[in-house]
């Protein structure tokens, strides 16, 4: 049996199936195509079978893998996502956030994921940099400047 990090596949599918869930949800905005990205995920975790060094390293390979998937996914529609999608992105959220959903879905995704992983998700800058293998000072930029859209959109003070 293949194990990823100590982890059995269906462990790993439990332990990471709402991160990669929300994550794809926030990138697509579309519930039936976030399920497509979400399966194709682990479908080619199973498949390639990496070794990990830890929970961390596996964590930071799906949520790679996961929004790689969802580009993927967005170049072969070449079509624009409605934000009419975006009321299933409260399914889980907790309630403090899901009034921010609704703003989050109106960002480019190069900010949105950047938010999402760091209020979200609660990872560090220097992990997100490394999880998205951009750099430190790109990290703090993009997220700066889409907490300032955010504020645009959500006419106030948050975050």
């Amino acid at each position: 049996m293949v194990r990823f990090a100590g982890l059995t596949f269906e462990e790993v599918i439990e332990k990471y199936s709402d991160a990669v869930t929300k994550l794809c949800l926030v990138r697509l905005q579309n519930w039936a195509d976030a399920q497509d990205c979400y399966q194709n995920t682990f479908i080619t975790l199973y498949q390639k079978a990496p070794e990990f060094n830890n929970e961390k390293h596996l964590e930071a390979w799906l949520i790679r893998v996961t929004i790689n998937k969802c580009n993927d996914y967005i170049r072969s529609q070449k079509t624009t996502i409605q934000l009419e999608q975006a009321e299933h992105l409260a399914f889980s959220i907790d309630e403090d956030k899901s009034d921010l959903s609704f703003a989050l879905c109106q960002l480019k995704p190069k900010y949105r994921d950047i938010i999402y992983l760091h209020y979200y998700e609660d990872y560090k800058l220097e992990e997100i940099a490394d999880i998205l293998q951009i750099k430190l000072n790109t990290v703090k930029s993009l997220l700066k400047r889409g907490k300032e859209k955010l504020k645009q959109i959500y006419g106030g003070e948050i975050l």
